[in-house]
């Protein structure tokens, strides 16, 4: 069904243009929100999390915005709404692989932590939301601080840092039953219960779910199922807290993440060219298999009115494969012999499939403890973590030239990272508050050997220190309202990940350091409020693509002298009157690398050809991103408490090119979207609420792509570059119902 008819772009344009006054997104007036069930959440999100006081640019979404936004599609869709995100999806309609980037900075350079816990991957540094599917349906509270914030935990912060928390426990007791079905065959089940609060102190709470989906992209689907077990005691006293946090989750994806050739674009949007076989067919089980499992445990103390403490214990063990047939793969590769038949003919490669394995333990522990008095806040802690990895693969089946499950690389990987760190805000004078925050962190990192380099081993230890420092000036004005001025310097260094110390056959490379100041002013009044962020990164030798290749013809990512990121966020929200609500965020941004040199294959005479620019944007860096919202509530019945909500939704994302060359032949072309929900919220004389929601995707049925790559090489005496994109699914719908009982 095609509804491009239904909102004129004009319309959507004139939404986007009233909406764009300035603010901190998701943070709407008091009298916009409705009054929340008590949740008792760990202290340890005290030295992770900042308060309003702090000098740093923050989004918080509470509860209730995460439920109003939670439907099938995963962790990154959420965040969309809040400023300086774009997000990205393989299957293109939100579930199995999906990713964002915040300020134009890739997953692998935010810090992504659950309750405090690091959940980045320790040799890849990516976050996979894949890996904990539904996790958004226990989810009490988010925090994303834009730029290097106040971060402790895990890797380093090189563009944001994302806190979820759900390990919160309510008081009274509940269960919950929600489901949710739409396009592309997709259909989440989801079930949740809590004894609430127990004689002794015990509470129990525990959630189910299961995802399913096609998928947009041919061959993209999706089986993902998650389970959580959450244990908490508190004593008679409530000085003293224990909680056990599991929480796991089981996929099977199909491969997606080769993209789409460019010249498909027209013809197939939805092609996937992953595992076509040599008779023609699609091999049916070309598939992404993985289960990771969280267990945390929670130890937290009030020594006196002034001092807490808190002691947590994690392990997360993780095992799957890539499952995946290879047409025409060589001998040589998994270090076997050319197969000679009995009548003497010689093979030197052969049609297989293979298992790509993954097996590995992070754990450690993670202590603070926090001062809190009238004037001074101090937090002290530190984190002891160590990763053991596996890295195997098996040949399940050839043509000819194998034995059974052959095993052809058996490597192991081994990363130890501690840190010590101490944060102070102290009120200075009337309104006017200091914040300083000084980590140490030593990082081990030991490689055995990569599965295409299996006799280099790297050994690399690094000492950062990441010192941060502002202010923050606060008055309070008439009716409430108070405003912000705050300014903030911060250093963050990163390791590099474990690809490019495989690509680093000659020279390692070097860490990345970041120098990011932040100056911001915010306005808070009860019926709307407004704000201006701007921020300028300056990055040493940070680590990019381009094109060039190593001694044993990698692609490797190689550190440049100087790049920044520059920009200003504009957020606002506006409640005119009770029956409507209008909110914003826009990012205006300049992201470049001073002195790039591209490197491109040339077949015809062998070797590269090397391009020089003097100052060129950076790869996936958006110069304008917006986003907007406006809600209704046309038919209020404020005595029965029935909602009756409307949602429109417009998100704009500029141009982004896929290399460092500022080509518009090898970009993603800018686009604009609209979405339409309705929400219906209503107690029953069966259950304390019913819940009811339909939300219409991309309603003007807008093609576009949201990722991609780019590949360019001198052939036949001329230039030829090849594109892939990641189309991205046209009009889609979910529909959902969410019971609590």
């Amino acid at each position: 069904m095609k509804l491009t008819g239904i909102l004129p772009k004009a319309a959507l344009t004139g939404l986007t243009l009233f909406c764009l006054c300035p603010v901190q997104a998701q943070t709407k007036p008091d009298s916009v929100r409705a009054p929340e069930t008590k949740v008792l959440v760990p202290v340890e999100i005290k030295g992770i999390r900042v308060s309003n006081k702090t000098p740093f640019a923050v989004s918080n979404l509470d509860s209730q915005a995460i439920n109003q936004s939670n439907g099938v599609q995963d962790v990154p869709y959420l965040l969309n709404q809040t400023p300086s995100v774009n997000i990205t999806s393989d299957a293109g309609a939100g579930v199995g692989y999906t990713a964002l980037h915040i300020r134009g900075t890739d997953p692998g350079r935010i810090n992504f932590t659950i309750n405090g816990i690091p959940v980045n991957d320790a040799e890849a540094q990516t976050a996979l939301f894949v890996d904990f599917p539904d996790i958004l349906s226990s989810t009490n509270s988010i925090q994303v601080q834009r730029g290097v914030g106040s971060s402790t935990n895990g890797s380093g912060a090189f563009g944001a840092s994302v806190n979820m928390s759900n390990a919160g426990q309510g008081p009274e007791p509940y269960a919950g039953i929600s489901s949710a079905a739409g396009s592309f065959n997709t259909l989440k089940n989801s079930i949740k219960a809590g004894t609430g609060k127990l004689k002794g102190g015990f509470r129990f709470d525990a959630r189910l779910s299961k995802i399913t989906s096609d998928g947009y992209i041919d061959r993209s689907s999706s089986d993902l199922k998650a389970l959580q077990f959450i244990a908490g005691w508190t004593s008679k006293d409530e000085r003293t807290s224990v909680k056990f946090n599991l929480f796991t989750g089981k996929e099977k994806t199909g491969q997606a993440w080769n993209g789409v050739p460019e010249d498909s674009l027209q013809t197939n949007r939805q092609y996937n060219g992953l595992g076509l076989m040599a008779n023609g067919q699609y091999y049916d089980d070309q598939t992404d298999n993985y289960q990771q499992d969280y267990y945390q445990l929670f130890l937290n103390h009030q020594f006196n009115p002034d001092w807490d403490g808190h002691l947590a214990l994690f392990l997360t063990r993780g095992k799957g494969f890539y499952n995946e047939y290879k047409p025409g793969e060589s001998f040589a590769d998994y270090y076997r012999q050319p197969f000679i038949t009995p009548k003497g003919d010689t093979f030197e490669a052969t049609d297989l499939t293979r298992q790509l394995w993954l097996d590995n333990y992070f754990y450690g522990l993670n202590y603070a403890l926090n001062y809190h008095k009238k004037h001074t806040t101090l937090n002290i802690g530190g984190s002891l973590n160590r990763y053991d990895g596996k890295h195997y693969g098996f040949v399940t089946w050839a043509d000819y030239g194998f034995p059974a499950d052959y095993r052809w690389y058996h490597l192991t990987a081994f990363k130890n990272d501690y840190s010590l760190y101490a944060k102070l805000q102290q009120q200075v004078g009337y309104n006017l508050y200091l914040f300083g925050d000084l980590q140490v962190r030593h990082v081990d990192y030991q490689m055995n050997g990569f599965r295409e380099n299996p006799g280099l081993h790297p050994d690399v230890h690094y000492n950062f220190l990441n010192p941060k420092i502002g202010l923050s000036y606060i008055r309070p004005h008439a009716n409430n309202a108070e405003s912000k001025l705050y300014v903030s310097f911060a250093v963050a260094h990163k390791e590099p990940n474990r690809d490019d110390y495989e690509a680093s056959t000659n020279e390692l490379p070097n860490p990345e350091v970041l120098y990011d100041g932040e100056l911001g002013y915010e306005y808070h009044a009860a019926k709307w409020q407004t704000g201006l962020n701007a921020y300028y990164m300056y990055y040493h030798n940070q680590l990019i693509l381009t094109g060039k290749i190593n001694d044993v013809g990698t692609y490797t990512r190689v550190n440049v002298p100087t790049s920044y990121r520059s920009g200003l966020e504009w957020t606002a929200a506006w409640q005119p009157s009770k029956m409507l609500s209008l909110e914003a965020n826009a990012t205006f941004s300049q992201n470049k690398i001073k002195g790039f040199h591209e490197f491109i294959d040339d077949y015809d005479n062998g070797g590269q050809v090397e391009n020089n620019y003097a100052k060129t944007d950076i790869s996936f860096s958006p110069g304008f991103i917006a986003y907007a919202q406006a809600t209704v509530e046309p038919f209020r019945h404020p005595v029965s408490r029935q909602h009756f909500y409307i949602d429109l939704i417009g998100k704009h994302v500029g141009r982004q090119y896929l290399d460092n060359t500022a080509n518009k032949d090898r970009s993603i072309d800018p686009y604009t979207l609209a979405n339409l929900r309705f929400r219906y919220e209503l107690p029953t004389g069966f259950f304390k609420s019913l819940g009811i929601s339909l939300s219409l995707n991309n309603i003007l049925n807008k093609k576009y792509e949201s990722n991609g790559y780019t590949y360019s090489y001198y052939a036949d005496g001329a230039l030829n570059t090849e594109n892939y994109y990641f189309p991205q699914a046209g009009f889609n719908f979910i529909a959902g119902v969410d019971i609590r009982f």
